[in-house]
Order: C-alpha cells, then structure tokens, then sequence
C-alpha cells in the first residue's frame, strides 16, 4: 500500500478556515490555498464543507467544483452529507471520494444506498472513536473503500478490529514522527493541520520515507537514466504529447536532474540548451505539464511524454509549438472526436461572450433555457424518426444536430466536454 501525503481545506463562508473547530480565516481564496498545496506535491487533497443553510452550501459546491478542475490531485469531498442527493452532488463536482460521517447514525445509515449506487470504491467514513467503527463494523468492511481517523491516538486499535486503510487526520506533530506513523500496516495517508503547515516540505518528507523503506504515492521508473541512450550532449529528446487529445505540443531535453526530478514531483522538468540549465515548465508561466506517462521508443533514445497541459505549451501563446505550415497536400483529415468536439464548443461558447448578429447560437442562448431544452427534444425525436429510415446518412444528419443542440445546453448551463468525458470514464 502506497502511503499519501494529502491535504486538507475546511470551507466556511467562502473561505479557507483553520480546522473543524477553528474558524479563523486561513485563506481567503480556497481555490488558491489547493493550487498551492497542489504545487507543493500533497497527493489528495480533503475539502471539508462546514457551510450552514441551502444557500451557502451551493456556493461551497461551487468553489469545490472550482478547486477539482484547477488541480491536478484528486479532491476528496466532506461535510453536509445528509443524503444521497448530497453525495451525487460531490461527486459530479469532480470528487473522486466522498466522506460519510460515522458520528452521524443518518450517514451510517446512508452507507449501503450510496455504495451500491456510486460505487465502493469511492466511499470513506470518517470518525473519532473506536467504539464508533467497531460497532458498524459489517456495513463500513462491505460498502466502504477506506476510513478517516479524526484522532490518531486510536490508529493501533482500529487495525486491531480492521484491515480498512486509513487517512489519519493529525493537527501537531513533529515531523519525524510523521515516518513512525506512516509505517505502520493500515495507515495510507496522513492528512490535517500538520501537511498543511509544512507543505513545503512535502518533497524532503517523501525522500524521508524511501529512504526509511516507506513506499510512497510517486512514480516509480522502469529505466534508469543509465539505461537511456543518450546524444552526443548527454541529453534526452522528449517529444510531449497531450494525454487526451494526442496532440504533439513541443520538443524537448532532458539531462539525468531533468529525467529524476519528473519522476519526484510528477511535473515536467527539462534542460535548457541555450541557457545550459535545467528549468521547471511553468515555473514562471504556471503552465505546468503534469505527468500522465513517460515511454521510452525501441532504442531507448527517446522519450514519448504523455502530459495534462495546464494553458498553452508555447512560450509564444499557442497551444503548440507546432504551428508554421511549411507545406501540405490536401487530404482528408481522420479527425480526433474529442478535438473536433472541443473545437465545435469552442465557437459555441464563443457566441455566447462575443454575440454575433445574425447567429443562431445567439438566437437560442437570446431564448434561453426554455427554447434550448425544446429544441433539444425536437432533435432526440428526429433520430427516432430516422433510426427507422433505411437510409443511414438520415440518423448521421439528425445526431450531428442533437449534438449541436446538446453542446449549446452545455454552454448554457457551464458543462465542459471534459467533466462529460470524465464521467463516462469513470462508469
């Protein structure tokens, strides 16, 4: 079991407070506070949701969705879980785990409906005695994925009573004892006040625990630098690509620093030719690039980097690097579904900022949501109508404008092809 490092962000009134029983503003932009800790190496971050009446909380999910699509580690939802409506609500936020309070017997009770519903694997309990755990203790092994200690001093006793692993929650320590708890067997992450206040020293920490034998939530080479077949300069190609679209973005090189610091922090670093130093990507640009994979060809002299580009990869501004035509024969493009998608969404949501006389995208968003949904159904309907038609070109014709009229309720209701993707993946 890999051990985490993982974060933790307690909202209250739109901002970042200190804990559960401290609400002293920590942070007044939680969205900044997770891209910090993000930065910094944490490997899940926790976002309590300590909101008060309906209102509130809807902004609190707002800021959660906020903080799930601005970083790049997964994001673990907590807080005013009542019922199902409330754990759907997380999780199509972008949580990839939600919490369930075991102090509350209506979460318990909750457990069982919601498991079966959104799967086990993403269920947790969090909870602050052992009696609590010991007595749902059928229910949380069946229907949960993990538990969350809220006290670290009961860590021995639940292990006595279970092999669940556990993120333990942990306000003040002292560092090095941060490696005689993460050494024992159902303990997989440590979270609390005592990551948050030593953020920075996330890095040193996980070379703490390797070198005490701890595995580690890191990305572990199959090739050593030695095995690499290097150029006359010593150095590497890596040809970066974007994970999802297939993308070539850019160019570049690699020295042994480069190579193993991607590999610790699981952002792209390269070596710079001209200015003979390694640099960060987006250190100064914030448009990191962050590690998907790494492939080496048949000859182990280059590397195939797989990466989630945050903004664009060309200090010029473009997505690309690879943007100057030198020549072309025309040619049917096998286009990239999802690119020509993003492309098509792009004007739409173009339209909708910058209105343009004349436009039919202007006329529905001009109609609103009434007009959207209406003409949507009218769609749906002519694919049935043309499922029945022998001629296929009708059913092509018909969901080509479903899917115009679809992405337009996307645009309207603030819905990316991204978050859709990403559902359909997890299902």
């Amino acid at each position: 079991m890999k051990k985490k490092f993982v974060g933790c962000i307690y909202l209250w009134q739109g901002h970042a407070v200190k804990n559960l029983n401290d609400l002293t503003i920590r942070e007044t932009d939680p969205v900044r506070l997770a891209k910090q800790y993000d930065e910094q190496g944490i490997d899940e971050l926790i976002v309590f949701d300590l909101s008060k009446g309906d209102q509130e909380h809807e902004a609190a999910l707002d800021i959660i969705k906020e903080i799930c699509s601005e970083i790049e580690s997964d994001v673990i939802g907590a807080g005013n879980i009542k019922r199902m409506e409330d754990v759907k609500k997380l999780l199509y936020a972008g949580c990839k785990k939600v919490i369930l309070n075991y102090e509350l017997e209506s979460n318990v009770a909750l457990t069982q409906e919601v498991s079966q519903k959104f799967g086990k694997d993403k269920m947790l309990a969090c909870f602050g005695k052992v009696e609590t755990i010991f007595d749902n203790l059928k229910v949380a092994e069946e229907f949960l994925s993990g538990l969350v200690l809220l006290n670290p001093h009961i860590i021995r006793e639940v292990a006595e009573i279970t092999k669940l692993p556990c993120i333990v929650f942990i306000n003040q320590i002292a560092l090095n004892k941060l490696i005689e708890i993460f050494g024992q067997e159902n303990v997989c992450g440590i979270t609390g006040n005592t990551i948050n206040d030593n953020v920075k020293e996330i890095p040193s920490l996980k070379e703490l625990c390797k070198e005490n034998g701890i595995a580690i939530e890191a990305l572990e080479p199959a090739f050593s630098w030695e095995q690499l077949k290097k150029g006359a300069d010593g150095l590497v190609p890596v040809v970066v690509q974007d994970y999802r679209t297939l993308e070539v973005l850019m160019v570049a090189y690699m020295n042994e620093e480069a190579y193993y610091d991607t590999l610790k922090t699981g952002k792209m670093h390269y070596y710079s030719r001209s200015r003979k130093s390694q640099w960060l990507k987006g250190e100064t640009s914030g448009h990191f690039q962050y590690v998907r994979s790494l492939t080496a060809d048949c000859d182990l002299d280059t590397i195939l980097a797989k990466v989630n580009q945050v903004g664009v990869a060309c200090h010029t501004g473009a997505r690309s690097c690879f943007f100057n035509e030198i020549a072309k024969k025309d040619y049917e493009e096998a286009d990239n579904p999802l690119q020509v998608f993003e492309e098509v969404f792009g004007v739409i949501k173009d339209r909708k900022v910058h209105p343009k006389e004349g436009s039919y995208t202007n006329y529905l968003f001009d109609k609103g949501i009434d007009k959207i949904l209406k003409k949507l159904g009218e769609e749906a309907t002519e694919i049935v109508i043309a499922a029945k038609n022998p001629n296929p070109n009708e059913i092509k014709y018909e969901i080509s404008d479903f899917l115009y009229h679809m992405m337009v309720l996307m645009a309207e209701k603030d819905v990316t092809w991204e978050e859709i993707t990403t559902e359909l993946a997890n299902r």
